[in-house]
């Protein structure tokens, strides 16, 4: 079992985040390189990357549920059960995967041609989705295996699969969307062909440590690599309000952006600017969010809950450190920030303010972040899932006032962050200190 020294949950940490901070450049490095191409082609990507995500959350969540799992058996010693957990994830997300696909590629289409304004900004959303989603089959067999890396606390692995994915992605993107290399130039259709061959360069990497390492052999993972009703349950019940929470918060998170794109391009090309900085603020706090799974889970397996308020208050000072290190230039020098994503003059002050404006929720949101993840890791994803939909219920509620009632500036219209990151941080705040879920996990 993990030890809590500060030391110790750098050395998770880290490794979580440096994955964090590549797969952050990598979408930084897409994002300049298409604002260079064409300002619509910038546009609609950041729309259409919104609704793959929103289908990747479904592999996420029971990915997620798989780590939270099977760092619970490692606290409790249960070593044979890990192949179970591992293969039942794969097997049930094949299935999952395969109707996403069907989704996206026969019935998608239709939905975005019927709802964006600008008919050249739709058809290059459909474009990039029906390219970009052959990517979840290969998310089907690298997030499992990630997760399971994860559980142990071995993040270094991830670490070296999201440089694979990087370096691969940065040189496909220049040489597919501009035509550099002998290639030709595809544009936004490239960056879509880019994303998808990374993503299968790190899944064939995981898979193949997996094989090479004496992981496989140690715990018999492949001997037991099979879909059981009891796990294929367990993980269904664990899983499954991650995946409505991913989901649902990403879903509210397109709407708002297709809301954004109905005010006028301008305002929607500024908001992908700021879409685009977000991930490097969420660089430590993804990464002390795994972190935060993987220690819960494997104390509370071990019937160590005495320990967890401390685990919480050191993930959460190296958090808001990090932060700080990552995030700075939001509100120091956002102006630099902006022109190195799109160098477009007109879209760098209004983009800058509503940077500096929004910078400090993503602070309450690192800080908050471990409370939630201290409740998912205690198994209550039910709770979370309760929480999250309360929170994006606001969210959303704000946004359309926002937006559509009150027409307010772009700037303030990214005051709906202050609301969710808010609520979702009180209401875990309330759950851990009002209920007596210590008594229940004795």
């Amino acid at each position: 079992m993990l030890p809590f020294s500060y030391k110790r949950i750098l050395s998770v940490a880290l490794p979580m985040m440096g994955a964090s901070f590549v797969q952050s450049i990598v979408l930084l490095t897409a994002s300049a390189f298409l604002s260079r191409y064409s300002t619509d082609a910038f546009a609609a990507v950041g729309n259409a990357g919104l609704i793959y995500i929103s289908m990747h959350m479904f592999v996420v969540g029971i990915s997620d549920g798989a780590q939270i799992l099977i760092s619970n058996r490692i606290g409790q010693g249960r070593y044979d059960v890990l192949g179970q957990l591992l293969g039942s994830s794969v097997l049930v997300l094949s299935v999952i995967v395969v109707l996403l696909f069907t989704f996206a590629q026969l019935l998608l289409p239709d939905i975005i041609h019927s709802y964006v304004k600008h008919p050249e900004i739709a058809q290059a959303q459909v474009d990039y989705i029906s390219i970009r989603s052959y990517g979840l089959f290969f998310a089907m067999l690298m997030l499992p295996v990630q997760a399971y890396y994860f559980a142990f606390g071995k993040s270094w692995v991830p670490l070296v699969s999201a440089i694979v994915t990087a370096v691969g992605n940065v040189v496909l993107d220049y040489s597919l969307i501009f035509g550099n290399f002998g290639f030709p130039e595809m544009g936004l259709k490239g960056a879509a062909l880019a994303a998808t061959i990374s993503d299968g360069l790190s899944a064939l990497f995981l898979v193949s440590f997996l094989f090479l390492s004496k992981e496989h052999v140690k715990y018999k993972l492949f001997k037991h690599f099979r879909l059981l009703k009891t796990t294929f349950v367990e993980i269904f019940r664990l899983s499954m309000p991650i995946v409505f929470q991913g989901t649902v918060a990403l879903s509210t998170w397109t709407i708002f952006f297709i809301w954004l794109e109905q005010m006028g391009k301008f305002e929607l090309t500024v908001s992908q600017n700021i879409r685009s900085v977000y991930f490097l603020a969420f660089v430590p706090v993804w990464g002390f969010a795994a972190a935060t799974k993987t220690y819960i889970s494997q104390y509370v397996g071990a019937k160590r809950i005495e320990d967890i308020r401390k685990i919480q208050w050191r993930i959460q000072l190296l958090s808001m450190v990090f932060m700080l290190i990552t995030f700075h230039g939001s509100f120091l020098y956002p102006e630099a920030i902006i022109s190195w994503i799109n160098p477009e003059e007109a879209f760098i002050a209004k983009s800058a303010d509503t940077l500096r404006y929004v910078s400090l929720s993503m602070f309450m949101f690192a800080y908050f972040s471990v409370f939630f993840q201290t409740i998912n890791g205690i198994g209550k994803t039910q709770i979370t899932f309760l929480i999250e939909a309360i929170a994006v219920g606001l969210y959303a509620l704000s946004a359309y006032l926002l937006i559509k009632i009150w027409h307010v500036d772009i700037v303030y219209v990214w005051s709906v962050e202050y609301v969710y990151f808010g609520s979702m941080g009180l209401m875990s705040v309330a759950y851990l200190k009002l209920v007596n879920w210590k008594q229940k996990l004795q």
